[in-house]
């Protein structure tokens, strides 16, 4: 606590410090003067930039200073590389040009006005550069005829704090103008993803058989639908006894040759009017049944050598086990040469491209999911993804935790969610009205309770208690205390509110 008042104090003094550096040092008087009439006062934004512009009453051919404050919106920093004019117009006559001296100080520009002639003007600060490009229509004037009718300065009509412009560019500082937004009320509340619905499936063997697997997957290794993982070579009736099966290739040879001779007899004895031309069917016949045996037995030979040497050999029957879906391989238990059992396992794979992400509602607040609309999911990284649908609403209180799920779907294409990892999911129910919202950072804790700083004019602010809403996404919705079109403190709230803690703070001082 004690290294924090020293923090505070040494802030206080620095604010002191910049505000009465500009200030010009008091010469000794040998009289007291009469005090300065109060100048007036016009601040004028654009999208670029600011002017805040300080001159005394004008009066018809008396010579003014007007001193000239200009600020960029980019970043809030004073303007330096440019130059600018003050316009002054009577009804259709054309301008009245009086060129501003090259600035001294950046951002602050002087210039010596001379009004011809009583009556109402228009004003404008006309502004080229590399820094700032702008013109700034203050609006109309009053120029008196004489010093004792010139224009008065407005009483405040609410009670303001003065944050120089030589303090703003200084530091840390930046303004918004306040918008409506129609926000959502919201809770958040922890969540787990998982794997939707349909969106994992066990590969397993179809049937017994030695496992050939031609490529090597690792687990993480993303496969398409449709992959030819592994083949199986399914055992022979008589896997273990070779000599039968070269026996019965033999017997089937025999039968071919015997078969063939056959037919060529019958073919001859039908050319030569001996045989009716069924002998030569019914030899045809047996040499086909005898071709197609000894095919037959020549395959059993080729699985039975490939089931011993788990190889896929050209022209070996082998099932091919292939991914029925598109995602990651999870498991991997397929070994090259090993048996496999009928229905065991040999691959896992998930598709990760889409997931469910399940929240864990509170049951006090299970009254509230009626009026869901929409979730948020918050991502590692801290940025906002939309859920794409409302998957189910649980309506089973869990015993142990006294919750309720409520499970989203949200697209993963980017990996960017692992199954199984918390996150955050931000429920959002019907949306309100729409209302005045600030980003967070204009909110100030004074004392317990929330305010922020409302810029009145260049260098005037004023303090507003407000009455806070919903927040959502960075912003906060104002119930009460501003209003749409406000300007509020953005960046350096916090230090503006320092400085109204603190005597030591000059009302004013520039540098001119």
């Amino acid at each position: 606590m004690k290294n924090r008042t020293i923090v505070y104090g040494l802030l206080l003094a620095g604010l002191a410090a910049m505000a009465g550096c500009s200030q010009k040092p008091e010469a000794t008087q040998p009289a007291p003067k009469a005090a300065e009439e109060e100048p007036l006062r016009s601040t004028v934004w654009t999208d670029k930039g600011e002017l805040f512009l300080e001159h005394p009453a004008l009066v018809a051919h008396e010579k003014v200073r007007f001193a000239i404050h200009l600020t960029r919106l980019s970043d809030f920093h004073a303007v330096k590389d440019s130059s600018c004019e003050v316009h002054l117009a009577y009804a259709s006559d054309a301008p009245k040009v009086f060129p501003c001296d090259p600035s001294t100080h950046p951002g602050i520009f002087g210039a010596n006005v001379q009004p011809e002639a009583a009556g109402e003007a228009k004003l404008s600060i006309h502004v080229t550069g590399k820094d700032l490009a702008e013109n700034f229509n203050v609006g109309a004037v009053k120029i008196a005829a004489e010093a004792a009718s010139a224009e008065k300065p407005q009483a405040a009509t609410e009670e303001t704090l003065n944050f120089t412009k030589e303090q703003q560019w200084s530091l840390d500082f930046g303004t918004q103008l306040i918008g409506q937004q129609t926000l959502r009320d919201n809770l958040r509340v922890a969540a787990e993803t998982m794997v939707r619905t349909g969106g994992e499936a066990n590969v397993v063997a179809p049937i017994a058989g030695r496992l050939i697997v031609d490529k090597t997957f690792l687990v993480g290794t993303p496969v398409a639908k449709g992959t030819e993982m592994a083949s199986i070579v399914p055992p022979t009736g008589s896997a273990s006894d070779l000599p039968s099966l070269q026996l019965a290739e033999a017997e089937a040879k025999v039968a071919v040759e015997s078969a063939q001779r056959d037919r060529g007899r019958a073919e001859r004895l039908l050319a030569a009017g001996a045989a009716p031309a069924r002998r030569l069917d019914e030899a045809r016949a047996v040499e086909a049944t005898a071709l197609a045996r000894m095919q037959a037995a020549q395959m059993r030979i080729a699985q039975y050598e490939a089931s011993r040497s788990a190889e896929g050999e050209t022209g070996t029957r082998r099932f091919l086990v292939r991914a029925p879906l598109s995602g990651i391989l999870s498991e991997a238990k397929a070994i090259s040469g090993a048996n496999a059992e009928i229905g065991a396992v040999l691959f896992r794979i998930v598709d990760t491209d889409t997931l469910f992400v399940s929240a864990v509602v509170p049951e006090s607040e299970y009254s509230r999911l009626r009026q869901l609309s929409g979730a948020e999911i918050e991502m590692p990284d801290g940025q906002i993804r939309n859920a794409n649908r409302l998957v189910a609403v649980g309506r089973l209180v869990d015993e142990a935790t006294r919750t309720v799920p409520v499970t989203y779907e949200v697209d993963n294409r980017d990996h960017r969610l692992a199954v199984n990892q918390t996150v955050f999911v931000r429920l959002l129910f019907t949306p309100a009205a729409k209302s005045p919202v600030v980003p967070e950072s204009a909110i100030v804790d004074d004392g317990g309770r929330p305010i922020v700083f409302v810029q009145r004019a260049g260098e005037s602010f004023a303090r507003r208690p407000v009455k806070l809403g919903i927040r959502n996404s960075g912003v906060v919705q104002v119930l009460e205390g501003v209003n749409a079109g406000d300007r509020v403190v953005t960046t350096g709230a916090y230090l503006i509110r320092l400085a109204s803690m603190s005597s030591q703070v000059p009302a004013h001082g520039h540098v001119h």
